[in-house]
């Protein structure tokens, strides 16, 4: 068959759990579905699409990561926050509940748990560079930083995860500068399933309650699944640490949180020419943390949910063609609630409560299908146009009115072209496969006017056991809402509070923060080359050898991302403005919405010894590059199967915040990606018992405020699970799974933390959990 032979050709590209992307698959030949009960009457499709393009069955020049539903049990992940922060291409920062909250170690505003969900933030480019989608589908932006909450999806419901870790603005707008993250939802699902899981850290904290329920069917011109999960997680203190027992108790340096998250999906064929469907999600986290500040403790509660609805119908046309039009409408509310308690005498001051609003309207028709008819197969065009806005509002329910507020639309149009050169039906000597693709697509936005990204492809087969591929594009990203239209404000503090020593008593600093509506846009030029090796001879086993580069120009950076140390740290020395004039400080505080004086004292120009820029500005440069290696063996092993698997990601990035002056590196530093990356691991397979084993390594970074690296971070994780199959055995259908992480209770590196009242490691890069255990128990009916 046209799909087993093209199938051959194909490189198993990823990380974690990798798996073959099929470039093109049809109705003879279709995807296994193991959730699928094996008497259930399947539903048809006459293609299926690969994250990456927008042409059904097409090929996608760059590397694809693929985590499927079976591979993601066997090594023990409970829910998809887990699942991207395994895989090394991942920046375990950003928005992430283990990370600490109120940026306390300075790590940036992007770099701190606000929501307490999980976000994708490929390449370490910031969670607002990497695209979510689900099922194809933009979701709600979340909070100020547009984190797409991806944990928010029950695992119970995903088929497959895919990630393209490229530039892919061309194919799917902005923000997909470091790449896209796609879930894909299970299609058919027989049955109800129950289950229960339970764990704890043996350290102490993160005492876990979780309880799942799926159930599905199908008939003869659709089908459904539907979800629910409730979770409860008891947090982590500061005191159940010995490396964090000096922090003033409450605090936590794990959160607490309850969840509860429900989700739908139907299709429904309407005649044998039409089919509809309707992907649904609901989710509501509250969290409950604590951290010291200030000789205050501020106790937060937020509380986030997120709503989502994608409604499409595809009509299929003669000669191949389709016909699509659909919508994808998200709301994402996070009400962050802050009390601050004096742990003296036990008074309490509400310090916050403010809600993060965000909603995203998207709606698109498109067209697919076949342009001409080649000796090597069919050449496929994809096209399409759409409208997309989002809306950002920062509300004060403590005043009852907003303090930021913004919006943004755009018109969009998109062509996708795939055109294959040479396949199995005319190979020759050194030629078995070459395809080309190249796309573009226009936007036009109401704040930056009009911009045009561009992607070009190229794969290349010479045999059966090699394929090469590379692609090189544009991609733009626009400056988040929260960035343009952050209240911007003036903030006069003594020179100590800033870090600043041997000035006067009665001398001040003023601070200039907050947004910046003059931002321009921000575009990067990518490219990326692979090599895949899945010898016929060998069969089972496949890897992959990818190189990677992204050029960011106007990146949106904080400048200055530890305020307490603005005056002492030389990196801020360029933000600085010595003994500026009144005029200068004058004119700050024109443009600023609100000027502070918290000194005490009256406000007198002439005793002004520094004035500290730290708005969002557009930084002249930033670049990664690196490469990626991942591969794959399964064998027969005795009675059983064994498989080998592992990947690892290399990379270095830079940043220039002005014309001229000179490089900063990022990667391998505190706060931002480690220069490696790496998991690896054995699945041994027998009947219905997998044993899984799996190391995790992190590089150490280096605190360059004391020119130290850190040690490096290496945990192992196992999973056993046993399930009952067969039907007519007592018990059937139960699954039993023991998953034990960081086996060794393996403890964070430390460093010294520029505030005594931050932890002291890189909660970015590092875990405070410690081993942590859990049993679960499942039953399908």
């Amino acid at each position: 068959m046209l799909a087993a032979a093209l199938a051959s050709l194909l490189p198993v590209h990823g990380a974690a759990a990798q798996t073959a992307a099929v470039d093109r698959e049809v109705a003879e030949d279709p995807p296994a579905e193991t959730d699928v009960d094996a008497g259930a009457p399947p539903v048809e499709l006459e293609t299926v699409q690969v994250t990456g393009t927008r042409v059904k069955g097409g090929t996608v020049p760059s590397p694809v990561v693929v985590l499927d539903a079976e591979r993601i049990r066997e090594e023990g992940f409970h829910d998809l926050g887990e699942v991207v922060r395994s895989i090394p291409q991942n920046f375990t920062g950003g928005q992430n509940p283990g990370v600490t909250s109120g940026n306390l170690a300075g790590a940036g505003l992007a770099n701190q748990n606000i929501t307490g969900g999980s976000s994708l933030n490929l390449r370490g480019l910031g969670p607002d560079a990497t695209l979510t989608l689900l099922n194809g589908r933009r979701m709600a932006y979340g909070t100020a930083v547009q984190a797409v909450d991806i944990s928010a999806i029950p695992v119970e419901a995903v088929s497959r995860v895919e990630i393209v870790a490229d530039g892919a603005s061309a194919i799917y707008g902005s923000d997909a500068v470091a790449g896209v993250g796609n879930v894909v939802l299970k299609r058919e699902y027989e049955g109800v399933t129950l289950g229960a899981r339970y764990g704890a850290a043996t350290e102490g904290g993160l005492g876990t309650r979780e309880y799942t329920a799926t159930a599905g069917t199908t008939w003869g011109s659709g089908g459904l699944i539907a979800t629910y999960k409730s979770a409860s997680v008891d947090p982590i203190r500061a005191a159940d640490r010995d490396y964090t027992a000096r922090l003033v108790p409450p605090t936590s340096i794990y959160p607490g949180s309850e969840l509860g998250s429900a989700l739908l999906s139907l299709h429904q064929s309407i005649g044998s020419r039409v089919e509809f469907t309707l992907d649904a999600l609901r989710t509501r986290r509250e969290q409950s943390y604590d951290f010291f500040l200030l000789g205050m403790n501020t106790h937060a509660t937020p509380r986030t949910t997120t709503s989502f609805v994608a409604p499409a119908i595809e009509v299929f046309l003669a000669n191949d063609w389709s016909l699509s039009a659909g919508a994808a409408l998200g709301r994402d509310r996070h009400r962050q609630y802050q009390v601050r308690q004096n742990l003296g005498n036990g008074a309490s001051v509400l310090q916050l409560d403010e809600c993060y609003c965000n909603e995203s309207r998207v709606y698109e028709m498109s067209a697919e299908g076949p342009v001409a008819s080649l000796a090597a197969g069919e050449a496929r065009i994809a096209v399409g146009v759409g409208y997309r806005n989002n809306e950002f509002t920062q509300f004060n329910h403590i005043t009852a009115r907003p303090a930021t507020h913004g919006s943004d639309g755009s018109r969009f149009a998109y062509a996708e072209l795939d055109v294959p050169l040479v396949s199995t039906a005319n190979a020759r000597a050194g030629i078995e496969r070459l395809a080309m693709t190249a796309a573009v697509r226009g936007e036009d936005y109401d704040t930056f006017g009009s911009v045009t990204t561009p992607k070009l492809g190229l794969i290349y087969g010479p045999t059966g056991d090699v394929t090469f591929r590379a692609s090189t594009g544009r991609s733009f990203k626009a400056p988040t809402l929260f960035e343009r239209n952050y209240m911007s404000f003036v903030q006069l503090e003594a020179p100590p509070y800033f870090g600043g020593t041997g000035f006067p008593a009665d001398a001040s600093a003023m601070y200039f923060g907050g947004g910046n509506p003059d931002l321009e846009a921000e575009r990067a030029r990518t490219w990326s080359a692979s090599m895949a090796f899945h010898p016929r001879a060998l069969p089972g086993f496949e890897a992959e050898l990818s190189w990677f580069h992204i050029d960011f120009t106007n990146r949106v950076k904080q400048p200055i991302t530890v305020a307490s140390q603005a005056l002492r740290d030389p990196v801020y020395r360029q933000f600085i403005t010595d003994a500026p004039s009144a005029e200068m400080q004058q004119r700050a505080i024109e443009l600023a919405d609100g000027f502070y004086n918290r000194t005490g004292l009256p406000y007198d120009p002439a005793k002004v010894v520094a004035l500290i820029d730290g708005r969002n500005l557009n930084a002249s440069r930033q670049t990664a590059r690196g490469v990626d290696l991942s591969g794959s063996w399964r064998f027969t092993a005795g009675a059983g199967e064994l498989t080998l698997r592992g990947a690892a990601s290399w990379m270095e990035s830079t940043e220039q915040m002005r014309a001229g002056e000179s490089h900063r590196d990022l990667a391998g530093t505190l706060f931002n990606p480690p220069k490696l990356r790496a998991r690896a691991g054995a699945v041994w397979d027998l009947g219905g018992f997998t044993a899984s084993t799996f190391a995790n390594y992190s590089d150490g970074v280096t605190d360059t405020a004391a020119d130290r690296k850190g040690g490096s971070f290496t945990t192992l994780d196992m999973t056993l699970r046993y399930a009952i199959g067969r039907r007519n055995e007592a018990g059937a259908g139960m699954q039993f799974e023991l998953t034990a992480q960081n086996l060794f209770n393996r403890a964070p590196p430390l460093f010294t933390p520029l505030r005594d009242y931050a932890p002291p490691y890189d909660s970015t890069n590092y875990s405070p959990v410690g081993r942590y255990l859990s049993l679960s128990v499942s039953r399908q009916f």
